[in-house]
């Protein structure tokens, strides 16, 4: 006769049909027992659904309120208990807003929307406009329970309109209801008008809208949508040379190290990038050769030229291989007394570079051909273009974009 153990034997290893069909009030007692491991309790929890025990209600809320114990049983019990009006004032305390325990945040904002909590609704909406999947995800959920209690009216009036992301949701509920959404493309943020451009699907009703289009950028995203939705290059150029070839002008930032970056990160940049940027690259020709560099010689090349300098220069290694993990758009050679100094050749081109600017390495990768960037070239920000980064999708510098390395 199985039991929970059994059931349950490892982490990942979850007979859940067998668990579905198990005494729900064990299940209730295992769930609340700090003793057993948080993977066997949570799995509990889930196979709780539609059968908790009223016996038990009081003990698993008493976990679900209890801070100290396992954030992931407790997001699994918020998600259980989520209809439960009783835990209302519990979820609406400001302690809740300084819970650091992985996802109870966003689990808290999911169960105020299911319990019809409208001063909810602003917090969803942030959580919704996120560019993280499984908070949108949450934020979204919990926003349609709230319209369902609610209608849909009541919880436009509660955001107004004045962040975008009070307007993103304006715009996914007009679509939901089958409305064109065209108008906005002229969103003055970038991420509003992107959710909008990527909700359409006519491209004869974009084609008519971009003689009306209100803003070159709304013109832009028209182009963006159609492409789109058509692969035709021709009609993007079409556009972006009727409107003059826009482009984010930076600073400093020269046409070579330009169409490299743009090449790289332009086609699929964080949704609050420009949109000029996207356009962009798609209709620029990529840097040459049209295919991205030979690394094999590339190398070859550095590692001699430091050779040659009398650096001696070790075997070049991935950015991943040198950092033990990830990738990027660089390898390093390291070189000098125990390779302690390193050089970093860029993927993208002739680009190459360090952290302390050697001018030894830098000599000798210049008279081979490359193209050293220095100090004052790395530090250019590229404004407008959003690249993901270690978590944060903002703006980055000319160095971490030819050097790019992300675990």
């Amino acid at each position: 006769m199985p039991n929970i153990e059994t059931l349950t034997p490892a982490a990942g290893q979850t007979d859940s049909a067998g668990l579905r069909a198990y005494d729900p009030d064990l299940l209730a007692r295992c769930a609340v027992d700090g003793a057993q491991p948080w993977w066997r309790r949570t799995a509990c929890v889930e196979a709780l659904v539609g059968r908790v025990p009223q016996a038990r209600v009081g003990e698993l809320l008493a976990c679900v309120r209890d801070t100290e114990d396992s954030g992931t049983v407790r997001k699994a019990l918020l998600q259980l208990l989520s209809d439960r009006a009783e835990l209302l004032p519990w979820l609406r305390h400001e302690d809740r807003l300084r819970e650091e325990a992985y996802g109870i945040r966003e689990a808290v904002l999911q169960a105020r929307g299911v319990l019809g909590d409208r001063t909810a609704a602003a917090e969803l909406a942030t959580l919704a406009f996120s560019h993280w999947r499984t908070r949108r995800a949450v934020g979204e959920a919990g926003l349609d329970a709230l319209m369902d209690r609610h209608g849909v009216e009541a919880v436009l009036s509660e955001l107004g309109g004045g962040r975008p992301e009070d307007r993103a949701v304006a715009v996914r509920v007009r679509d939901r209801a089958g409305e064109d959404v065209t108008d906005a493309l002229a969103d003055p943020d970038p991420a509003v008008a992107h959710l909008a451009q990527s909700l359409l699907t006519c491209p004869d009703r974009l084609r008519a809208h971009l003689a009306e289009a209100p803003t070159a950028d709304a013109a832009l995203w028209v182009a963006y949508a159609l492409h789109r939705l058509t692969g035709d290059v021709a009609q993007t150029r079409a556009v972006y040379e009727a409107l003059g070839r826009p482009r984010v002008e930076v600073e400093g930032l020269d046409e070579e190290i330009r169409r490299a970056i743009v090449h790289e990160y332009g086609h699929e940049c964080e949704k609050q990038s420009d949109p000029r940027w996207r356009i962009e690259a798609l209709c620029t020709e990529p840097p040459q050769p049209p295919q991205p560099p030979d690394e094999e010689r590339q190398l070859a090349l550095a590692t001699a030229a430091l050779a040659a300098a009398g650096l001696a220069p070790r075997p070049p290694l991935s950015c991943g291989a040198a950092n033990r993990q990830g990738g990027g758009t660089y390898h390093v050679i390291g070189y000098g007394d125990g390779g302690r100094s390193e050089v970093f050749i860029s993927t993208l081109g002739r680009f190459a570079g360090d952290h302390e600017d050697d001018p030894a390495a830098r000599a000798a990768l210049e008279a081979a051909g490359f193209r050293w960037i220095d100090g004052p070239t790395g530090s250019i920000r590229v404004t407008g273009l959003g690249v993901y980064y270690f978590g944060a999708r903002e703006p980055l510098d000319v160095h971490t974009l030819l050097f790019y390395w992300q675990d």
